[in-house]
């Protein structure tokens, strides 16, 4: 019942994404950052991380994007299926990464993060890259104010 929209209204934001693998005793869930690049949409990861070792296993997946504003009534809804594959750490393309969700000027970001935790350079980090097989989207931001907010938002 909703509407499709280009997946470039949701690719270009710095939303999170939820990242759905598989484990012998069910599915899992890891909330993900992400960018579009080179026709792929790619995750941070880690050697040590759960998801890695899922996708090494079973590279099937899906990833989920949803931007959501319940003042606003905006719903919009982006899911990607396929097989995943890891890559090896690229430092720059994780710097791109990480300056979609805390900014372009690296002397602002928070250094004990960036030592603690992003690891820039850090062997053990790893890229899910995910080339979708199928795409799906749904705009359905009419649930407050009807059709008209879902048609605005998709053009």
């Amino acid at each position: 019942m909703g509407h499709k929209f280009d997946p470039r209204l949701l690719l270009d934001l710095p939303l999170m994404a939820n990242l759905a693998t598989s484990e012998v005793d069910g599915p899992r869930n890891s909330p993900v950052w992400y960018m579009w690049e080179d026709d792929a949409l790619w995750m941070l990861g880690s050697n040590q991380g759960s998801a890695v070792r899922r996708l090494r296993e079973d590279p099937r997946c899906a990833v989920e994007i949803v931007r959501y504003d319940n003042e606003a009534g905006i719903l919009m809804h982006l899911g990607f299926r396929g097989r995943a594959t890891v890559e090896p750490n690229s430092p720059a393309r994780f710097r791109r990464l990480l300056a979609r969700y805390l900014g372009p000027d690296e002397a602002g970001w928070n250094p004990w993060f960036i030592e603690n935790i992003a690891r820039i350079e850090s062997a053990a980090g790893r890229f899910v890259r995910l080339v979708p097989e199928t795409t799906f989207t749904n705009n359905v931001s009419y649930f407050r104010t009807g059709p008209d907010l879902a048609l605005e938002a998709d053009a």
